[in-house]
Order: structure tokens, then sequence, then C-alpha cells
């Protein structure tokens, strides 16, 4: 792995005003986000990222303390933005609750086709880094997780009360389940550069949840 940049202080010219800087941070969290759903974060420069955005080398330390930081930063970004994307689905009152499911699967799918396969699951990538990333990272990314976890295990409890799943069945469990067997199905989706791994798992899972 790339050690993590020691922070040294002040290098480059400061931006003149507040509005730069955060405008700026914003850029290189957007640019390292699309950088690191395709490549990961041991393989990525900071130049590259730097480069993106048109930022010079010595001023990345005005932004973020270190790499390791800004890879802290980017792991609750695209928690964040993916806990909306899964709300959007899944509190989707107009579907049933397993139909808000599938729903979101079928976004997710679109998504990776959108960008031909060529970006995963931030947080399933940092994951398969793990053995070679700062130790700061494995909290947050299993608190991501489990955050995901718990919004689909809501969503599993409504269809139990609905009658669409058997009351008898875990949904804790069942939704670990999903999200455990999805991140893989992405990896290898990306892998293979085609949907037929997400495809499968999808038609595993909903046709094993017992029914209410």
């Amino acid at each position: 792995m790339e050690a993590p940049l020691a922070p040294p202080r002040r290098r480059g010219r400061p931006p003149k005003q507040r509005d730069d800087l955060t405008d700026t941070r914003e850029l290189l969290l957007r640019a390292g986000l699309q950088v690191l759903t395709e490549k990961g974060f041991s393989a990525t420069g900071i130049e590259e990222i730097l480069g993106r955005v048109g930022v010079p080398k010595g001023s990345f330390y005005h932004y973020f303390e270190s790499k390791e930081a800004f890879g802290l930063r980017l792991i609750e970004r695209y928690g964040a933005f993916f806990a909306h994307k899964l709300d959007r689905h899944l509190r989707n009152l107009s579907l049933t609750p397993l139909a808000r499911l599938r729903s979101f699967v079928e976004d997710a799918k679109a998504g990776m086709a959108r960008h031909q396969y060529r970006r995963g699951c931030l947080i399933g990538n940092l994951g398969q880094e793990m053995g070679s990333l700062p130790e700061s990272f494995r909290a947050q990314l299993k608190g991501t997780l489990e955050d995901w976890q718990a919004r689909f295990c809501a969503c599993l409890v409504e269809a139990q009360q609905m009658g669409e799943l058997a009351l008898g069945a875990s949904a804790p469990q069942w939704a670990a389940f999903f999200w455990i067997g999805w991140e893989g199905a992405v990896l290898r989706a990306k892998l293979e550069q085609t949907a037929a791994p997400l495809d499968v798992f999808a038609e595993f899972f909903f046709a094993s949840l017992p029914p209410g």
C-alpha cells in the first residue's frame, strides 16, 4: 500500500477565500469517489486525484490532513450518499416492501451498467483492501455496512407486517445475508463486466425468502 502521506504544514499557496477552500475540497471528494470506486485506495495516488481537479500537489494539505483523513472522509461521504439512495427506494410507500427491495436492485444494476461496470462499491472495494489499509478504516467500513443492513432489515420487518415475509424469518439475518452476497455479486459483475452475477444473486435471494 502507498503509505499515508505525512502532513507537512502549509505547503503551496493557501486558498484566498473560505468559499474557495470549501469548493475545492468538494471537488477533491467527488474526484476521489470516482477514482476509488474504480481502482481502490492503495492503487490510487493523490497526484491522480489532484490532477483531475487541477489542484497543485503541494496544496493538498490545505484541504485534508493526510491521505488517511481523506479516505475516512470519502467513506463517510459515500455511506451517506448510498444511505440516501437506499431510502429513496425503501421508503417508497407506493410499492410493497419486497417490491422496494427489487426496485433498489434494479437501480443499482442500471448504475453499474451506466458506468460500463468500471465502478463498484467503495465500501466493498475498501473492505477487500483492509489488510493494507489504515486500521482507522475498519470501524467506519463496518459501521457503514451495518447501517445499510439496518435499513434493509426495517423494510423486511415491514414485509412481515404486510404478510409478504414469514413472521418466523429473522429479518436481521436476511438483511445481513443480502449485503454479504450483494457485495460479492458487485465485485464479480465488475470483474466480468456484466450484470449476470447481480441477477443470479438477486433471483436466489428473493426466491429463498420464506413467504408469509
